[in-house]
């Protein structure tokens, strides 16, 4: 390699031409070099790389003891979506009440607010026909359930 690069410098003319860096030089060179002038061949330590973890296990999960507000959301529209997914990602227990809202909006809000708590880890659980608690992973939720209540769905979705 050293070859070359002054076959380079002296064709730029960085370097004058001493005829003697040609291909048969460093051949030759490679034949008589000493098998001792090569370092010896020693084992390296193997150095364990810490354990992967998922980012479940990275992130860590609020500590559900330290809950200092639930918030309610009274939406109107749909458009209302995002600021409940923004409090309930912060961990922030949500009520929310869909009675200002047509059944349209308020079926595809609960459809929303389903896939939030199910990619969060979270709970959704039914207060009143209209009125939905969304709980983060950390936030147990104790639920007496009456025999009435049982045979009814979540939110009549037909």
């Amino acid at each position: 390699m050293a070859g070359a690069l002054r076959k380079t410098m002296v064709y730029l003319g960085l370097a004058e031409d001493q005829g003697r860096y040609d291909d048969e030089y460093d051949e030759d060179y490679d034949e008589h070099r000493d098998a001792e002038d090569a370092p010896e061949h020693r084992g390296a330590e193997v150095t364990h790389l810490p354990t992967r973890h998922a980012v479940a296990h990275v992130v860590r999960p609020q500590d559900g003891g330290g809950i200092t507000r639930i918030t309610t959301i009274h939406p109107r529209t749909y458009n209302e979506a995002k600021t409940i997914g923004e409090n309930f990602r912060d961990g922030i227990p949500v009520i929310m009440n869909l009675t200002d809202m047509n059944d349209a909006d308020a079926k595809r809000l609960v459809d929303f607010a389903a896939g939030l708590v199910f990619g969060l880890r979270g709970s959704i659980e039914r207060v009143t026909s209209k009125v939905f608690l969304l709980s983060p992973e950390t936030v147990e939720v104790n639920v007496e359930e009456n025999p009435a209540a049982a045979g009814r769905a979540v939110f009549n979705q037909s």
